[in-house]
């Protein structure tokens, strides 16, 4: 796929480029939504089309691996790509939670649905497979590199009651475009922009690793989890050879420190934050390539600000966690971006304009968003934050966990997972937007 950097970024300075839509960011939700947009016929043929533009010299696959569940995979079928993920990665249907301190495990059975297909079962996969997988079905030129933008302004047009948006790229280049949409993750330039509220701290952190047996690892393919005071680790294998790992941890002082040094940061979770954690996990964390470590903040946008905030203005929006950053305790943050992208995509091929189609998406996705960033953060405080409370409240949580967040909250937060963004309207053929 050609990009912006080297000789056609050089030639692209200072120049005016037009778009039918720009998509800011190159990660999940950026090139699904593009795709999607392709796959709906929106901007199909038209001059300027499609552009996505990304800041980083290549494709950025912040985070090793993740998890796609049933709704996922409903939206990866119907941007035509499943086959290809589904080919490579098997299926896992348990996942098991051990308390450390009491030594009871709570297994959970993901129970598929036949009718749906063997496609939508559970699996974890490599992120830049992913990414991989969606940018090949991109024509060339659609993602521009090494392009970061700084400034946002909108003009009208004289004898047109519709607004261009004026992009502004640190190398100077202008982009005109009719429709923006801000996939630039968490500390989201476009979502400043239409005033939705910064993400708030959850208090946690996550460190999150690949680790990588070249004879194999031998373990069960299934999620297992650990429950401790004030932590919660899991791992996952997502082929014979990798498996996936992390640790979501109250914060500390001792991760600014290591910020940017994997073997510091490895030495703080084996010595420090998960000694005590069992030997196999332990092990699975030594072997951790260094070039897929991170360690940050677990950031998430009040779910009251997202059915209330300014997610759109004329023909600008937001998607994923540009729009609905959430904790990672339901494995919903790229499953609820690849959701956006379809339903986006079509609201904006049924619309008669491109603002109705962007005010039609956001009023569909507020409330589900809402629901998830909310799930997950009471999923996240029952099981972690309640590990961390002493006392009579401690004990209370504690039973509200185990007795009721188990058996009767957790698997109706698990029925998101079924969620469906359903399908889009055929590509386009005679160079017209469906919304025409």
């Amino acid at each position: 796929m050609a990009g912006g950097g080297g000789d056609a970024a050089a030639a692209a300075v200072k120049k005016d480029v037009e778009a039918e839509v720009v998509i800011v960011g190159g990660g999940i939700a950026g090139l699904a939504t593009a795709l999607a947009l392709r796959r709906a016929g929106v901007a199909c043929g038209r001059g300027g089309g499609i552009l996505v533009l990304e800041r980083h010299a290549g494709l950025r696959a912040t985070g090793a691996a993740l998890t796609i569940f049933p709704n996922g995979w409903f939206a990866l079928r119907a941007l035509g790509v499943a086959h290809k993920l589904t080919s490579r990665y098997d299926a896992y249907e348990t996942s098991e939670v051990t308390n450390l301190e009491s030594g009871a495990t709570q297994v959970f059975r993901f129970a598929g649905n036949k009718n749906r297909g063997e496609e939508v079962r559970v699996r974890a996969l490599g992120r830049k497979a992913l990414l991989e997988a969606l940018a090949e079905e991109l024509p060339p030129g659609t993602v521009r590199f090494s392009s970061k933008l700084v400034s946002i302004d909108t003009e009208r047009a004289a004898g047109d009651s519709s607004e261009t948006v004026v992009l502004r790229l640190d190398d100077g280049t202008v982009i005109r475009a009719k429709v923006l949409i801000g996939c630039d993750g968490v500390h989201s330039v476009v979502a400043r922009w239409l005033g939705l509220p910064e993400p708030a701290s959850s208090g946690r952190s996550c460190v999150r690793g690949l680790s990588i047996f070249p004879n194999g690892h031998g373990i069960k393919r299934e999620l297992r989890q650990f429950l401790s005071q004030g932590l919660r680790a899991g791992m996952v294998p997502i082929s014979d050879t990798d498996v996936y790992w992390f640790l979501v941890n109250d914060t500390v002082p001792a991760e600014k420190e290591a910020a940017g040094d994997p073997a510091k940061t490895l030495r703080e979770v084996t010595e420090n934050l998960a000694g005590h954690m069992p030997a196999e996990y332990l092990n699975v964390v030594r072997h951790s390539d260094h070039g897929n470590l991170s360690w940050a903040p677990l950031l998430y946008r009040n779910p009251v600000s997202l059915l209330t905030g300014a997610a759109a203005r004329g023909a600008v929006t937001v998607a994923g966690d540009a729009f609905h950053p959430m904790t990672p305790d339901m494995a919903q943050g790229g499953c609820s971006a690849l959701e956006d992208a379809v339903v986006l995509a079509r609201a904006l091929a049924r619309a008669a304009t491109p603002a109705e189609g962007v005010a039609a998406y956001v009023a569909r996705r507020r409330w589900r968003a809402a629901w998830l960033v909310a799930g997950a953060f009471l999923s996240g405080w029952v099981q972690q934050g309640g590990t961390n409370v002493r006392g009579v409240r401690g004990r209370l949580v504690r039973m509200f966990r185990d007795w009721v967040f188990y058996p009767f909250v957790f698997p109706r937060l698990a029925d998101t997972m079924w969620f469906d963004c359903g399908d889009l309207a055929p590509p386009c053929t005679d160079g017209k937007s469906h919304g025409e």
